[in-house]
């Protein structure tokens, strides 16, 4: 009995274009198992081509041409497509193109406002005010105040929204003056912004808020840029609620703001509501904000929110500013951390 080993024979029929190998094909191999250095390669003719061919009598496919595989076109890179940067994968069917430019990042809570670019007819530095119904005042604290009872100049840090800061505003005064004439005393503040560049300027004179005293009421000058009068705020003479008037620069009243009959709250808010010039129609308000109970007790840093109209002018958006000041010192600064 023969054990000659049979070779393999796939049941294919010879109709498909197969046919057996033949014997000691291996031995006619003409090349070597460890090439030389001048070995130079099969010549062209002998180069394996770019796909499979097509048995006998086999019809190519759509889209298929001879010595192709199949679904491919002559010079198509599979996993791209004409008009897409290299590195992008061919887009699949229901998926958006993809995006060349990301947007970029937005600065970061707590940085400083962008200026906006372009506006005509705008004080320098109220640019700012012209993107923004919303502002949040915040008093800083001070130290020597706390625990000694030492006036000194406030300062505030004026936010959008957003947390960004858009001013910084710090009082002008002398020491005499803070501390004998406490929250009635007349000052000169600068509001400045992010270049230390003094944008809006008020001043105080020295007054009375009695109701007793018609004639010499509370006021306040708004310049922006400094000596350049854009307007001003008026105490109007009232018994129970505390009024004031908001002109512009030629005099002319453009808002009412109405107090509430007692401005002294336990946690909770104040409200100075902002009304059309008629005093009919209400359009923002002014808004001291509770800050927590060992801050309202041991210091006079206080929390205030303005909100406006988002089309209302720069120039009295800033007065609205310089009213929540005034209003800061007429009922909530302290002196000696007692209610005046």
């Amino acid at each position: 009995m023969s054990h000659k080993p049979t070779p393999y024979s796939p049941n294919f029929p010879p109709g498909q274009g197969y046919e057996p190998p033949a014997e000691g094909g291996k031995h006619n191999e003409s090349y070597p198992m460890n090439p030389h250095g001048d070995y130079q390669g099969p010549t062209h003719h002998q180069m394996p081509q770019p796909g499979p061919t097509l048995p006998p009598g086999a019809q190519p496919l759509p889209g298929m041409h001879h010595g192709f595989q199949p679904g491919f076109q002559p010079g198509f890179q599979p996993g791209f497509q004409t008009g897409f940067a290299p590195g992008y994968p061919h887009p699949q069917s229901g998926y958006p193109a993809p995006v060349m430019q990301q947007p970029a990042p937005q600065g970061p809570p707590g940085g400083w406002m962008t200026i906006p670019r372009g506006l005509s007819n705008c004080p320098p530095g109220l640019e700012y005010l012209s993107m923004i119904d919303q502002l949040l005042v915040h008093q800083k604290i001070e130290l020597m105040e706390a625990f000694v009872g030492f006036e000194t100049n406030n300062k505030y840090t004026v936010k959008n929204h957003l947390g960004q800061k858009v001013y910084y505003a710090l009082e002008d005064n002398d020491c005499c003056t803070r501390n004998c004439c406490g929250p009635m005393r007349p000052f000169e503040m600068k509001i400045m912004d992010n270049f230390s560049n003094e944008v809006i300027h008020l001043h105080r004179p020295l007054a009375c808020d009695s109701c007793f005293c018609p004639c010499w009421l509370q006021s306040m000058e708004v310049t922006a840029p400094p000596g350049t009068v854009i307007g001003s705020i008026e105490q109007e003479w009232s018994i129970c609620k505390p009024c004031y008037v908001i002109k512009n620069a030629s005099g002319d009243v453009v808002l009412r703001i109405k107090g509430p009959c007692c401005t002294f709250s336990i946690c909770g808010e104040v409200e100075f509501n902002v009304y059309s010039r008629d005093g009919d129609t209400k359009v923002g308000k002014i808004t001291k904000q509770w800050s927590g109970l060992a801050r309202e007790v041991f210091t006079d840093s206080d929390y205030f929110g303005i909100t406006f109209p988002m089309d209302l002018d720069v120039r009295i958006k800033a007065v609205l500013l310089g009213a929540c000041f005034l209003i800061d010192f007429m009922f909530f600064e302290k002196t000696r951390n007692h209610n005046e």
